[in-house]
C-alpha cells in the first residue's frame, strides 16, 4: 500500500495539483484486478489484465458491454485483420447463442491518420475521400465473412467535440498537460505504479514527440496540426486527436464509466491499450475501467515469423483470399487453433479447414440419404450413437466454456461424424431390420446448429453458383437421376435359377452388362461437371458441387 503523493502537478497551461484523494485510491489499488459483481455467464475467459482465466461476470444480467478497435482505413482490409474480426464474431456468436448473453458492440472507425493523410496526399484527394472509400470495402469485407455488425459503427471525425471535452477533463483532473507548442501529453507520473498493465509497458521508452514532455513515456492526447493536415479548434490550438484517445472517448461516449469487454489483436495491448486504460480511468476517476481484455493471436505466412501487415507489405487482400476460398473455409480454418494463438496460413491449413468442411458436408448428405430410405445400412447400433451424441453435447459446452475452445469443440463434432460414419455401412440388398432414422436426423440437426453458431453452413446453396443458369438445373440433375437408376436396377437385375439351369449363385444377364458400364461411364463424366452421383446398391444420391471460386462456393444441393 501506498500513500506517497505529489501536491503540485504542474499544467503548463493551467496550473493544478493532484486532488490527494484522488491519488491516494490510485495508489492503494495499484495494478490488481477486482472480479467484478454482476452475473456470472458461467464461462471462463483469458483476461490480458491478470495473465490468466476468470470466470466471465457482467455488470448485467444477460448483456454484455463489448468494445473493438476498428479499422485505420487508409488502404484494402488484409487477412490479418480478417483472422482478429472473424474470431471475436465467433466469440461473440459463442456467448450469444450458447450462454444467451446478447452483445451490445461498438467500434470506432480510425479515419484521420498520419497513413491516411499520407495516403490522400499521394492520391490528391481528400484524407475523408480516403477514409470514405476503405471503410466502404472493409464494411463489404466483413460482410463477405459473415462478420455480424456492431451494433454501431463510430467514426473518429464525427466526435473530435467529444474528444477534446475528454481531454480537458483529463488535464483539470491532474493528469495531462499541455506544451506550449499547443500539444497536450497524458502524464505517466500521475498514476504512479498504475501504467504497465500489459506486457512491455515497464520498460517502454515512449512514443516520439516534443522535447517540452515530462517524461519519454508520456503520449500525445492531442497533436498541434502541421501545414497541409486536417485540423480542429480546441483550447490549445489548432490539431487532431492522438491515436489511443479516440477509443477511450468513444467507448466512453457509448459505454460510460464501466465496459465488460475490450477487445483486439494482441499487438494493440501495449502502447495502445495500456494507454486507453491510463486516460480512461484518469478521465473517470475509477479503479477499474473495462473488466476484461481479450487479445487475438497473429496471422503469419507459414515459414515467417512477421505477423501479416500492410507496413510489410506479405499481406493478402481478404478479396484476393476469396477468389480461391470460401467465407466458410476460412472460419473453419480459424475454428482449427484458440483465438489467442499465433496462427499460420498456408495452402496446407487452408486444405485441412477445406477438408474438415467437406467431411462434415458428405456426412450428412449421407445421413440424410439414410434418413430418405436411400441409403440401405446394416443395422445401426442406435444406442451407441445416442450415446455419442448425448457426449458431444457435453463436450461441446464444456469447450466452450473454457475460454472459447474452438478446437476442441470441433474435434468433438469430427469425433460424432466418425461414429456416425461407422454405422452407414452400404449394402446391395436391405436386411429387413429396424431402421433408425431418428438419431441421425438428430445428429445432423445438432452439427448444423453448432456450425451456424459459428457462422458457417454446410449445406449452405449459393444461387448464383447452382442456378444461374438454369431455375430447372436441379429438376434436370433429379431426372437424368432417376432414369439411370432405372437403368441400372434394370441391368442389376440377376437370372432366375431355372433359366441358367446352375447351382451356382444367379449372375448377371451378359447382354445387359454394357448397360452398368455405359451408367459408370455417365457418373464419371459427370464428376468433373459438378454433378457427383453416388450409387448406393440398387439406389443412387446426387450431389451439386459448386466451383471453389468465389464466396461461400463449394457447397452442395443435393438430393
Amino acid at each position: 500500500m501506498m500513500f506517497t503523493f505529489r501536491t503540485g502537478v504542474r499544467n503548463s497551461a493551467t496550473p493544478r495539483a493532484v486532488p490527494f484523494t484522488v491519488f491516494i485510491t490510485f495508489c492503494i489499488f495499484g495494478k490488481k484486478w477486482v472480479k467484478p459483481s454482476g452475473f456470472d455467464t458461467g464461462l471462463k475467459t483469458y483476461n490480458s489484465l491478470t495473465k490468466q482465466k476468470e470466470p466471465l461476470v457482467l455488470a448485467r444480467e444477460g448483456v454484455a458491454t463489448w468494445y473493438s478497435c476498428g479499422p485505420t482505413v487508409y488502404d484494402h482490409a488484409h487477412l490479418g485483420h480478417a483472422c482478429s474480426y472473424v474470431r471475436f464474431d465467433i466469440l461473440q456468436r459463442i456467448l450469444s447463442s450458447f450462454f444467451g448473453v446478447t452483445i451490445v458492440h461498438a467500434m470506432v472507425i480510425t479515419d484521420i491518420d498520419d497513413k491516411i493523410i499520407r495516403r490522400s496526399w499521394e492520391e490528391n484527394v481528400s484524407p475523408a475521400v480516403i477514409a470514405r472509400m476503405y471503410e466502404d470495402e472493409f464494411k463489404k469485407d466483413m460482410l463477405s465473412l459473415k462478420v455480424i455488425p456492431p451494433a454501431v459503427y463510430l467514426r473518429v471525425t464525427e466526435n473530435v467535440h467529444h474528444i477534446v471535452l475528454f481531454i480537458d477533463r483529463i488535464i483539470r483532473n491532474g493528469h495531462a498537460y499541455a506544451t506550449k507548442e499547443g500539444d497536450v501529453y497524458f502524464d505517466i507520473q500521475s498514476i504512479g505504479d498504475r501504467y504497465g498493465r500489459f506486457a512491455g509497458a515497464v520498460e517502454s521508452q515512449g512514443e516520439a514527440g516534443s522535447s517540452s514532455k515530462r517524461d519519454q513515456r508520456d503520449f500525445a492526447l492531442w497533436k498541434q496540426s502541421k501545414p497541409q493536415e486536417p485540423f480542429w479548434e480546441s483550447p490549445w490550438g489548432r490539431g487532431r486527436p492522438g491515436w489511443h484517445i479516440e477509443c477511450s472517448t468513444v467507448a466512453s461516449c457509448v459505454f460510460g464509466s464501466q465496459l465488460d469487454i475490450h477487445s483486439g489483436g494482441i499487438d494493440l495491448a501495449f502502447p495502445h491499450h495500456e494507454n486507453e486504460v491510463a486516460q480512461s480511468e484518469a478521465y473517470h476517476q475509477c479503479d477499474q475501467w473495462a473488466n476484461y481484455f481479450l487479445h487475438s493471436g497473429h496471422l503469419h505466412l507459414k515459414g515467417s515469423a512477421e505477423k501479416m501487415s500492410k507496413s510489410l507489405k506479405n499481406y493478402i487482400t481478404i478479396k484476393d483470399f476469396l477468389e480461391s476460398y470460401s467465407a466458410d473455409e476460412f472460419r473453419m480454418f480459424c475454428l482449427l487453433t484458440k483465438y489467442r494463438s499465433a496462427i499460420d496460413y498456408s495452402d496446407s491449413s487452408m486444405s485441412e479447414a477445406r477438408s474438415s468442411l467437406g467431411t462434415i458436408s458428405t456426412f450428412i448428405h449421407d445421413a440424410q440419404a439414410y434418413m430418405k430410405g436411400q441409403l440401405q445400412c446394416s443395422a445401426v447400433q442406435e444406442d451407441l450413437l445416442w450415446e455419442r451424441f448425448a457426449e458431444t453435447k457435453s463436450a461441446v459446452l464444456k469447450a466452450l466454456s473454457d475460454d472459447f475452445d474452438t478446437p476442441r469443440a470441433v474435434s468433438a463434432l469430427m469425433n460424432l461424424v466418425y461414429h456416425g460414419n461407422c454405422q452407414l455401412h452400404p449394402v446391395s440388398m436391405p436386411d429387413g431390420g429396424v431402421r433408425s432414422p431418428a438419431v441421425f436426423g438428430a445428429i445432423i440437426t445438432y452439427i448444423r446448429e453448432v456450425l451456424e453458431v459459428f457462422g458457417i453452413d454446410p449445406l449452405y446453396r449459393k444461387e448464383a453458383d447452382v442456378l444461374s443458369s438454369s431455375g430447372s438445373l436441379q429438376a434436370v440433375v433429379e431426372q437424368l437421376t432417376h432414369f439411370r437408376s432405372e437403368v441400372r436396377a434394370f441391368a442389376l437385375t440377376r437370372q432366375d435359377d431355372s433359366t441358367t439351369g446352375s447351382s451356382k449363385k444367379p449372375g448377371l444377364y451378359p447382354d445387359r452388362i454394357p448397360l452398368l458400364k455405359a451408367c459408370d461411364s455417365l457418373r464419371n463424366d459427370l464428376a468433373p461437371l459438378g454433378v457427383l452421383i453416388k450409387d448406393r446398391g440398387a439406389t443412387s444420391t446426387w450431389e451439386i458441387k459448386a466451383g471453389q471460386r468465389g464466396q461461400d462456393k463449394g457447397q452442395e444441393t443435393s438430393s
